[in-house]
């Protein structure tokens, strides 16, 4: 009698952790094929993909959930390579830095479910105050929802560059600031810098390699490290298993990074031929954040929006950014898909789509780039980007086919993220 109730307990118990879920599909993106296929089947069973099979195959167990996507095109979860999660313009760097911790993390939380419920499954954060960090911890362990974060903490910049942030502050306000804020000045400050990154828990590092646009300061452009200062950080980072992401409007910093061994160059606005030929020859990728320049440009028509300063610098840099897009792809030049979303609005991280096709790429080639490639760079080609077995069950579903138009994206209608649906078919 002991041994049956026993049985009938393992019965029970095996009976609620085989469920899996079937999603009928009606139409299918393989990311790395960049090709849409008809009808499938995929199945999960926890937070993995355990099958994709051609047509519609029925649940094996009435335990099993059906999820009916016959009437919608379905991809791989987006990855979005270029995201401030903590913040959102017109809230500056300042305003930021002086913000409540506990504030920020609200606000963030906030971010992050807007960006998962856009289709965003996994985003790569690139700075901000070190919520991002604590942010990513709690979304992995369910206490949050947003997408799987991947982040620099913050960022690295030179005294007075585009990452400090007492840039236009009275300057009693702060200390004399070092590698653990962040400021770097030596090559010694930089090794100091990436090994605090890493003990604060950082899956990269982001250096702002020329001036920007969004911070009280003159230049947009101007380059802003050292050849040794820059090859001390990327050494440093490679040590760690970390790799580099730059910041860099001007062609001098962003080829002085990329010489060094900088992985991603952000924005790339005045890029030219020797820096795409050696981004080229070292496998260095643009991440060309369209949304950023189109929204910074657009806003700095509005009266009194930015600072004097950011305003003019807005005006010359926003409106060049998809058109570097444009002639660095033709060249060719690897391409990831990123947004700079917190300068751009979260949640609208899918124009990035629209304005890549508007500039010559066809919409497969970025969905491709948004899953599979995107996935890469993060080392996780074995997790991510992909709806095929063994991989994380990140699925997004949109009413039309993206070929057909381009503007669903931008208007999700299904989110599955680790088997989990977050957002449900009306």
């Amino acid at each position: 009698m002991k041994n049956l109730i026993t049985l009938l307990i393992i019965l029970v118990f095996s009976s609620v952790y085989s469920q899996s879920t079937y999603l009928h599909c009606g139409q299918l993106f393989d990311s790395k094929k960049a090709k849409f296929f008809g009808p499938h089947t995929i199945v999960i069973d926890g937070e993995k993909i355990t099958s994709v099979a051609k047509g519609y195959v029925n649940p094996k167990s009435e335990n099993d959930i059906f999820i009916d996507l016959k009437s919608k095109t379905v991809y791989p979860g987006f990855i979005d390579m270029h995201v401030h999660i903590e913040t959102q313009v017109p809230q500056s760097i300042i305003q930021l830095s002086q913000s409540k911790t506990a504030d920020i993390a609200f606000t963030s939380s906030v971010y992050a479910r807007k960006t998962l419920m856009a289709g965003f499954t996994t985003i790569r954060d690139l700075g901000g105050v070190g919520v991002n960090i604590s942010l990513r911890d709690a979304i992995n362990e369910g206490k949050v929802i947003g997408p799987r974060i991947f982040t620099a903490g913050n960022i690295l910049s030179s005294t007075g560059g585009h990452g400090d942030f007492t840039n236009g502050t009275k300057k009693e306000s702060y200390g004399i600031l070092g590698p653990k804020d962040g400021i770097v000045d030596s090559p010694d400050d930089a090794r100091k810098a990436v090994r605090q990154r890493y003990k604060n828990g950082a899956d990269w590092i982001k250096i702002t390699a020329t001036g920007g646009v969004l911070d009280i300061s003159k230049s947009d452009a101007n380059p802003q490290f050292t050849n040794e200062e820059i090859y001390t950080i990327t050494k440093t980072a490679s040590d760690y298993g970390l790799k580099v992401a730059a910041h860099a409007h001007g062609d001098e910093g962003m080829y002085r990074a990329v010489a060094n061994g900088v992985k991603t160059i952000e924005h790339g606005t005045l890029i030219k031929e020797r820096t795409m030929d050696l981004m080229i020859s070292k496998k260095a990728y643009l991440v060309p954040t369209i949304s950023a320049g189109k929204f910074v440009a657009k806003m700095a028509e509005t009266p009194n929006f930015f600072h004097p300063l950011i305003e003019e610098k807005a005006r010359k840099i926003g409106p060049q950014i998809q058109n570097t897009f444009n002639r660095a792809y033709k060249y060719g030049v690897p391409i990831l898909f990123g947004t700079d979303s917190g300068v751009s609005p979260h949640g609208e991280n899918a124009k990035e789509f629209i304005y890549m096709n508007e500039a010559g790429m066809p919409i497969n080639e970025s969905l491709h780039i948004a899953t599979f490639e995107n996935a890469k760079i993060l080392d996780m080609e074995n997790s991510l980007g992909q709806i095929a077995p063994g991989f994380f069950a990140d699925i997004v579903a949109t009413d039309k086919n993206a070929k057909d138009d381009i503007n669903t994206l931008t208007n999700v209608s299904f989110v599955m993220k680790n088997g989990k649906v977050y957002k449900k078919l009306n």
